[in-house]
């Protein structure tokens, strides 16, 4: 059985999902861990989330999610299985085209559809938004259904239904269709970013080594001690909280193919957060390589600092905001950046001229890229720090 405080399913490779993470804004979900333990036999997992929700919280639509990326109770994994594709990836979902067009690109238009979408279990791939001289505008949005129904009438229909209540008489028509292949690469924004945007935005030292200062002066402690288990290294991590923290430690550990066998978790109402994690290699074995310690080390340490790049940039005459987060090696990017980018917007209101949204490899590692144009009418009020800063607080749930 499982529901909303703990988990008990068979497997022994533990990791978070994106679907599941920590959210603190109005998502379907929107919950907040508190304290969390984790711990397996080699057989089983277990674990328990104490969490906060509040009144719109959506408990039954959470706990079907948290049924669905459990693996299956099946002889196929009784053994010890790591993160390897075969058993842990899933089938891609189809990506299908939603193009509508607006009479006039109101204010909040763009955060109101990301809303609906959410709300309709729609997962956001790609974005293209383009504003004719008339003031029309034409929105392209690649999505993902989680409940695979997007290609039935019925559901089309519901999600043409709540796009036309939300929107009203500004929108002109709506269409949702299969994206084939050759649809999806006309979509991709521009392949190119100046080598001036990647060596700030980009930049994989740690805090102490960053010239510009683009990290937070938060710190984090990550620290790993081989003394306490003969077969396990201990992970200790002190750290301030944010938004897809769990996440964020899991994929980073998912991606260096590392178990967690034991873990805990524990938020004070200072923000502040303390994790043990017990790990292991794919070979069973405790990590004794200095090299190898460190490495994992640093790169803990660097997620958590600063687990997504944000930043306000002129593009020729108008003004550019770049929201970037690093793609798991699984294919997934870090869920809701958008609509979280959205409300920001929406509180400075800041109109959006045009999205792109593209995926590019730098410095040997694929990061899933957000380039906005942001509307400048008479100019902004506002300074470019406080936009970025804005944005960056709430992808990282510190309103």
């Amino acid at each position: 059985m499982i529901n909303v405080k703990s988990m008990h399913f068979k497997s022994t490779s533990i990791h978070t999902d994106p679907k599941i993470h920590s959210e603190r804004n109005g998502d379907s979900y929107c919950i907040l861990f508190v304290s969390v333990d984790v711990s397996t036999d080699g057989k089983w997992c277990y674990l328990v989330f104490w969490v906060v929700g509040r009144p719109t919280t959506r408990w039954d639509l959470l706990e079907n999610r948290l049924l669905e990326v459990c693996p299956m109770c099946s002889p196929a994994f009784s053994k010890i299985y790591y993160y390897r594709p075969e058993f842990q990836q899933p089938k891609p979902l189809d990506v299908f085209l939603l193009k509508f067009w607006c009479s006039h690109n109101r204010k909040d238009l763009l955060h109101d559809v990301t809303k609906v979408l959410c709300e309709l279990e729609l997962t956001i791939k790609r974005v293209k938004v383009s504003t004719a001289p008339d003031g029309r505008v034409m929105d392209l949005f690649f999505v993902t259904d989680t409940r695979e129904l997007l290609h039935t009438k019925k559901r089309q229909e519901e999600t043409i239904g709540h796009l036309e209540a939300v929107l009203g008489d500004a929108m002109i028509s709506c269409e949702i269709e299969l994206a084939g292949s050759k649809v999806t690469a006309c979509s991709q924004g521009s392949s190119f970013l100046t080598s001036a945007i990647t060596e700030d935005m980009f930049y994989l030292e740690l805090p102490s080594k960053q010239p510009n200062g683009f990290f937070t002066s938060n710190s984090a402690s990550v620290t790993m001690d081989n003394s306490l288990s003969p077969s396990h290294t201990l992970v200790q991590i002190l750290c301030q909280d944010h938004k897809g923290l769990l996440y964020d430690i899991m994929r980073t550990l998912k991606d260096y193919n590392i178990q967690v066998s034991y873990g805990r978790f524990f938020a004070n109402p200072k923000g502040n957060c303390e994790v043990d994690l017990f790990i292991m290699q794919v070979d069973g074995k405790k990590i004794v390589d200095p090299e190898k310690l460190n490495s994992l080390c640093s790169r803990l340490r660097m997620e958590l600092i600063c687990p997504l790049r944000v930043d306000v940039l002129s593009r020729g005459p108008d003004t550019e905001l770049l929201v970037a987060n690093p793609v798991e090696l699984s294919g997934r990017g870090r869920p809701l950046v958008f609509h979280d980018v959205t409300i920001a917007l929406k509180i400075l209101d800041i109109h959006i001229f045009s999205v792109e949204i593209a995926r590019h490899m730098i410095h040997d590692r694929e990061w899933e890229v957000y380039r906005i144009l942001l509307d400048d009418g008479d100019g902004f009020p506002l300074p470019r720090m406080e936009i970025k800063e804005t944005v960056r607080k709430k992808l990282m749930g510190w309103e």
